[in-house]
């Protein structure tokens, strides 16, 4: 359709306010897809900026406060250079308690993460909540919590895509692609790993792959890489890596149950969470004193090991570079790190467990590796190899994601047959984890406060079409006294469909279809009206949505029903057929922008 043609034509003596730069920009990003690339590109050198800051500021931190030399890692450290320096988590839980009294008086509402953004709001975050996340994210790590970065990485990258998206008030499904774009520049810059990003992006913050998505991702990932690269981001937590020996059948089957050891864990240390916020929950501690609470907590285990403090980066490196704790050793940290996350996160301060996870999981490689000789005498596995199968595993457990493990694996290590098979272990756990427990760390976090989506993918729209935006708003209202002789002169054939009938007080008592009720006329049946009542008990409520009324029309095989308020009264009719036809409606056009037609009609 020509809008040109059909646009009024101005008199010559009116005068038209011709657009600003702003309005064309917004004009030309929202027509072309290039320019969308190239946006796509800010976002990801921002997000490395974002990154670099954000991981400066925590190294800084550490150096203040742990009196950490140079780029030296917190959490590599054998031991703390004074027993006092345990409170310094308490003192960080002390920060974010004052803190977050203020911050929840001013921002009363929950913050929403890339994920819940995606899938309900069409990509809309609050650049302010972000900023905050990230702050108290880096006042998290840097006071030695064991959360990590990558929670706070990806939510302000993810945060600023979603605020130039705004600005040039780009399409639904663009707005979700910058929020992937933003994502999956944070983890490109954070870990030097292009595709490691864009999968991430894909399979946690867009929800899908899709070749119209795949330009702009990957270009947010690499320009954000080389970003990265020149602000001197240090991203190495493996070291030099030798490619591993030929992997033997016994390897396969070790790694096979190293996979299910992984599976077992991360569900554990989910629960885990969930556990001491419930314990937390119990005690009526006041909240501004809960993560002061979980710090002391987790200052005491790191005078056991520094090992638990911080996300990990320096605890991982040191399993690369030397023969390591033996085996008794190993097992008590894998307890003490997994213990001082839950802690951590289930006190309140702000993280995730993306790193966390990964070093755990290479702590269980490297008891895998330990213990295998005494299982199979003879067997020389190698160390470095179950190391990354078992960082890989155990982050797709909790994290999800077994694409972007796998191309992490591979980016990190440059071992492609070790990739095959962590690709092989990353599917195995990633299929139990969905079997046995349905959700990621993510995922099962925002089950916890009453959402039920299980991925990034789209369905807000869903939640957005209610019953009050569907339903006929003329239904037709009759006294459920009234007789059939009087209905049917009231009512004649073709008037309408269905009436509702109603008591003496304007409460709903059931549908009546008009062909119902001139064929019972026709055959001199009884009077009453009060026979021929369709569904006296099954109505739909206003908030209603799409999803949730197409299911009660399925259980009930219902033609049509009524739409009721709080006091019964009805106000509306909603048809099956209606239901149906506006869902397969959206479907297509959800369809159409995930395959970019839009784009290709327009060019």
């Amino acid at each position: 359709m020509n809008l040109a043609a059909s646009a009024p034509i101005e008199k010559p003596d009116e005068k038209s306010a011709p657009a600003g730069p702003v309005a064309r920009w917004r004009g030309l990003v929202r027509r072309s897809e290039p320019a969308l690339i190239i946006l796509a590109i800010a976002v990801g050198a921002l997000a490395a900026g974002l990154v670099a800051l954000t991981s400066g500021a925590v190294q800084l931190i550490h150096q203040i406060c742990f009196g950490m030399a140079g780029n030296a890692r917190l959490s590599g450290s054998e031991a703390l250079r004074s027993p006092y320096l345990a409170f310094v988590p308490a003192f960080g839980g002390a920060i974010l308690g004052i803190t977050g009294l203020f911050i929840k008086r001013w921002r009363p509402r929950r913050p929403v993460d890339p994920i819940e953004a995606n899938a309900l709001h069409g990509g809309r975050m609050s650049l302010t909540d972000s900023i905050l996340i990230a702050l108290q994210t880096v006042v998290s790590s840097g006071f030695g919590a064991s959360v990590g970065l990558e929670a706070g990485y990806t939510q302000i990258g993810a945060g600023f895509g979603s605020v130039l998206g705004t600005l040039f008030r780009m399409r639904r499904s663009d707005m979700r692609t910058l929020v992937g774009c933003g994502a999956a520049g944070a983890i490109a810059a954070a870990f030097q790993a292009p595709l490691t990003g864009a999968f991430y992006g894909f399979e946690l913050i867009i929800g899908t792959y899709t070749s119209f998505g795949l330009a702009p991702v990957i270009a947010a990932s690499i320009s954000a890489v080389l970003a990265s690269r020149a602000l001197g981001i240090d991203a190495n937590f493996v070291g030099h890596f030798v490619p591993t020996a030929q992997i033997s059948p016994v390897d396969f089957v070790a790694f096979v149950f190293l996979a299910l050891a992984c599976a077992a864990v991360g569900i554990g240390v989910m629960r885990g969470v969930t556990f001491v916020e419930s314990l937390f929950k119990r005690s009526h501690l006041p909240a501004a004193l809960q993560p002061i609470t979980g710090g002391l907590f987790v200052g005491s285990l790191a005078l056991v090991t520094p090992h638990v403090l911080a996300s990990g980066h320096g605890a991982l490196r040191t399993l690369f570079q030397n023969a390591g704790p033996g085996l008794t050793l190993l097992l008590v940290i894998v307890t003490l790190k997994s213990l001082a996350s839950a802690i951590s996160i289930g006190s309140g301060f702000r993280g995730g467990l993306f790193f966390a996870s990964l070093y755990i999981g290479g702590l269980m490689g490297k008891i895998a590796s330990a213990m295998l000789p005494l299982v199979v005498p003879g067997a020389v596995p190698d160390a470095a190899a179950y190391t990354v199968v078992g960082m890989a595993a155990l982050a797709v457990a909790i994290v999800g994601a077994p694409l972007t493990m796998s191309f992490l694996a591979l980016e990190t290590t440059g071992d492609f047959p070790l990739s095959l098979v962590i690709l092989m272990a990353a599917t195995l756990v990633s299929v139990i984890v969905r079997r046995a427990f349905g959700y990621s760390f993510a995922t099962w976090r925002l089950h916890l406060r009453g959402e039920s989506i299980r991925s990034a993918q789209d369905v807000g729209w869903m939640r957005a079409l209610t019953v009050a935006r569907m339903m006929r708003s003329d239904l037709q209202l009759t006294s459920a006294d009234q007789s059939l002789g009087d209905f049917k002169n009231q009512f004649p054939l073709g008037a309408t469909n269905w009436v509702a009938a109603v008591d003496a007080g304007g409460r709903y008592l059931g549908l009546i279809s008009v062909i119902d009720a001139h064929l019972a006329a026709a055959e001199s049946r009884p009077p009453e009206l009060a026979g021929l009542l369709r569904e006296p008990e099954t109505v739909l409520r206003p908030d209603l949505n799409i999803k949730e009324a197409a299911d009660i029309f399925d259980r009930t095989q219902s033609e049509a029903l009524a739409v009721v308020d709080a006091s019964r009264r009805p106000i509306g009719l909603l048809t099956e057929a209606h239901v149906l036809r506006r869902y397969t409606e959206e479907l297509e056009r959800v369809r159409r922008d995930l395959a970019g037609e839009e784009w290709l009609g327009e060019n």
